[in-house]
């Protein structure tokens, strides 16, 4: 598998096709655990990963909508709209359900951002992330249920 030669395409992935895609590139290539550096300000939690050159890096469900900014480098990414080549500034709002893949083509700095007071990051990532299609789907039935006031 030559990941470095992903192309643009088109058409918007199912979480159930990243988590494919992620098992593949784990057959073939080692997962990018990549340095992690956590930014807080009043209400907001930054969670910047550090991404070496040729990298392949698969993210978590993500239960509500956030921000995204690739703050430094140059990556393929999964979007709504397909895989886009991008650069410094690129910036996308993740809706809820959200699984991305990227490929590192250059040394990268991924910004995602989270509305929340917390400043444990272990207590966040409890709050923001599913584990699995499953999981995201229980979050899911669990809101509706809050909404309808069960």
């Amino acid at each position: 598998m030559d990941i470095s030669r992903i192309e643009e395409t088109s058409g918007t992935p199912s979480i159930a096709q990243a988590a494919a895609l992620e098992q593949a590139i784990r057959n073939e290539l080692p997962l990018l655990d990549g340095e992690v550096v956590n930014h807080f300000s009043h209400g907001v939690y930054g969670r910047e990963l550090r991404i070496p050159a040729g990298s392949v890096v698969v993210g978590h469900i993500h239960k509500f909508e956030n921000m995204n900014v690739l703050l430094e480098g140059e990556m393929s990414v999964v979007t709504e709209e397909g895989v886009k080549r991008v650069g410094p500034g690129f910036l996308i709002v993740s809706p809820p359900g959200t699984k991305r893949a990227a490929y590192a083509h250059t040394d990268c700095r991924w910004l995602t951002v989270h509305g929340t007071h917390e400043t444990d990051v272990d207590k966040i990532e409890q709050q923001f992330i599913a584990h699995n299609e499953q999981d995201y789907l229980a979050f899911c039935a669990e809101q509706q249920q809050l909404l309808e006031g069960k």
